[in-house]
């Protein structure tokens, strides 16, 4: 685990302006470790947004809003695009060539339409009710978004490329030391939340994203044949918006 790793993490799925690495650049799957320090990056300048909406008077809805922009404008939507083609690509086409082909379309269908629409849609009322409690709902912005980046790297190390090029292909290779860092700096900010809430309850959005991340495992190896750069946006989206709705169901 070394900062240049981490470096290449931020590039990757961030827009910041970050200074080029120089070579040699370390394999994707190295730095798969450090998804959820990402998250950490993102989740914080997202919650920051939200505080400062806040304190010049927003209503709690258009201070959510905010900061569900800032979040997709720091990642350049990335993972929302990768949830649009995999809706396209799973549902519209009739075997696994046609799947993957669908995906590579910078096209977007009625599937994927349909998939953005309620992800943003599920996110912005999430943080809605959450902004009723600005503490919680920057604690809660920060979990999610680790938490959801961690169970990236558990899709790339469980999941076979489905393609022989790709980012997928060039992303895995993740070693078992890699995973049990990334599940911990997922597990370390749902542990905060729950001490926040003074309440267990929390924990429960482990389990619940585990769940998401395993039924689309599951699809994606059956109809894809494995996961794609698309399936772990796609994989970033399901668990950030099933994290988000167990917080607001506490």
């Amino acid at each position: 685990m070394t900062l240049r790793e981490a470096h290449l993490a931020f590039v990757l799925m961030t827009r910041l302006p970050l200074p080029r690495l120089a070579e040699p650049i370390p394999p994707i799957g190295r730095a798969a470790w450090a998804f959820p320090l990402v998250g950490l990056g993102v989740g914080t300048l997202a919650a920051a947004v939200l505080f400062g909406l806040l304190g010049l008077g927003l209503p709690p809805a258009l201070a959510a809003g905010g900061a569900l922009v800032t979040q997709i404008l720091l990642t350049g939507a990335l993972h929302e695009d990768g949830l649009a083609d995999v809706s396209d690509g799973i549902w519209g086409g009739q075997d696994r060539a046609r799947r993957l082909e669908i995906m590579r379309d910078s096209r977007i269908g009625s599937y994927g339409t349909l998939a953005l629409i309620l992800s943003v849609g599920l996110r912005w009322q999430a943080l809605a009710v959450l902004a009723l409690h600005p503490a919680l709902a920057a604690i809660a912005l920060i979990a999610i978004a680790m938490s959801s980046r961690a169970c990236i790297t558990l899709a790339l190390a469980a999941l076979p490329a489905a393609r022989p090029d790709g980012l997928g292909q060039s992303a895995s290779g993740i070693d078992r030391a890699g995973v049990s860092v990334a599940l911990a700096l997922g597990l370390a900010p749902v542990l905060a939340l729950a001490i926040l809430a003074g309440s267990p309850a929390p924990l429960f959005i482990l389990p619940v994203q585990g769940l998401a991340l395993f039924a689309l495992a599951r699809l994606a190896l059956k109809r894809l044949g494995g996961q794609t750069g698309d399936v772990l946006g796609a994989t970033q989206q399901l668990t950030e918006v099933v994290g988000l709705l167990v917080v607001v169901a506490q």
